[in-house]
């Protein structure tokens, strides 16, 4: 009988303090639209984020082998990674602390604290790091966190700057699956890399010619960089225009297009297999002409920048630069579904090959009216997306109302 009273304040305690906490951050994680200030679900939001990316980042300390990526841990200043560690998870504990003894936010903070203990229970900044072996399979997570929170730093504030649309949330409609297909493009880097590397040496090693790939390594840095970028974006750009003119090719970059709203994360959205064949389209001229390791360095750089940037939701006045290098102006009308803008602005890094090749956007419009696939065949999930090219439809849905 003095038990039966317990069970019920079990429940309860259970319900607040675990259920509650997790169904609410769920409930957050399937939702769109703007974030009101003034009652914590932006702090809390930030704790979230912040306590998850601590927790994969103490995780990634007890496992560099295998969830570390072998070109960037060798760059690493592991004293200032702990000290950046240990900054967030102060940020993250102090603001979720603060929500919860406010009352704002508290489910979401509660879980974010929880996230920031888990974390420093592990060790937090203090994991040490012994010798390891270097040749092992591995997960791109630090790439994942690093490039996910200097993403969100840099564009986010970008595009509230100089914003295209001015009204535009951050948790945009589909953000969930675009940020699925960002995690999973990181995740896999290393498979990817090893495939690429594989068919670059096994169907194009016979092109090289070592006095050849001299003459270019000797060439000067700028001139040596410009050219790289040049020949890389010729490759992209026969490649990018055979996807939309080949039926076939069309149904994987299908996948890219179907974003309905453009923002940092919306390029992210891409088949596995369209990622693989593009980065060995592109690279292989590149490993043929063997340009030095210092431009490759760079040109990387470029390339990761400007395939973020050119989806922004960001609007600057170019001038005559328009008609040079791809802006967001520019790649935002090669993915509008606007009549004249269809199979148009292929390039990725220079507008004038647009401009050459005779596929440039000829529009009065100033922006484009639309975005996504022609009749909004594709379905929204990660899963269903990869999928779709293998037995989904590229005829217009019809008309549920």
């Amino acid at each position: 009988m003095s038990d039966a009273p317990r069970q019920p304040l079990a429940h309860k305690v259970i319900d607040r303090a675990i259920k509650a906490p997790i169904e609410e951050t769920r409930e957050l994680l399937h939702r769109d639209g703007e974030l009101k200030p003034g009652q914590g679900k932006v702090s809390s939001v930030i704790a979230l984020s912040l306590g998850f990316l601590c927790l994969l980042g103490v995780l990634a300390f007890h496992f560099p082998q295998y969830l570390t990526t072998p070109d960037l841990r060798h760059k690493y200043s592991v004293d200032l990674l702990r000290q950046l560690l240990l900054a967030a998870l102060l940020v993250s504990g102090g603001m979720s602390l603060a929500n919860i003894i406010l009352g704002r936010a508290r489910q979401l903070s509660m879980v974010a604290f929880a996230l920031v203990i888990v974390a420093t229970a592990l060790g937090g900044s203090r994991v040490p790091v012994g010798n390891f072996p270097d040749h092992t399979p591995y997960i791109g997570l630090d790439w994942f966190i690093l490039d996910l929170l200097g993403s969100t730093l840099i564009f986010v504030v970008i595009e509230k700057l100089f914003p295209l649309y001015k009204g535009q949330s951050l948790f945009r409609k589909e953000w969930q699956t675009d940020l699925k297909h960002f995690a999973v493009n990181h995740f896999i880097v290393g498979l990817a890399l090893l495939v690429v590397n594989f068919l670059l040496h096994h169907l194009f090693g016979w092109l090289v010619r070592s006095d050849f790939q001299q003459f270019v390594q000797h060439t000067p840095f700028v001139p040596q960089l410009l050219v790289c970028i040049l020949v890389a974006d010729l490759a992209q750009y026969w490649t990018h225009r055979a996807y939309h003119e080949v039926p076939f090719l069309w149904r994987f970059h299908a996948v890219h297009h179907s974003v309905k709203t453009m923002d940092w994360l919306a390029g992210s959205r891409q088949h596995m297999l369209e990622l693989i064949v593009t980065r060995v389209a592109v690279l292989a001229p590149l490993y043929i002409l063997g340009f030095s390791e210092g431009v490759m360095n760079a040109y990387i750089i470029v390339v990761g920048f400007q395939a973020v940037f050119n989806h922004a939701n960001v609007h600057l006045p170019w001038g005559p630069l328009k008609y040079v290098m791809v802006t967001p102006d520019f790649h935002h009308w090669h993915h509008a579904s606007d009549e004249e803008a269809i199979d148009k602005n292929y390039a990725a890094h220079y507008a004038f090959l647009d401009y050459l090749f005779g596929t440039a956007v000829k529009s009065t419009k100033k922006f484009p009216e639309h975005y996504g696939v022609v009749g909004d065949y594709m379905p929204d999930g990660f899963i269903r997306q990869q999928l779709f090219p293998f037995h989904g439809s590229t005829k217009p849905r019809e008309s549920t109302d």
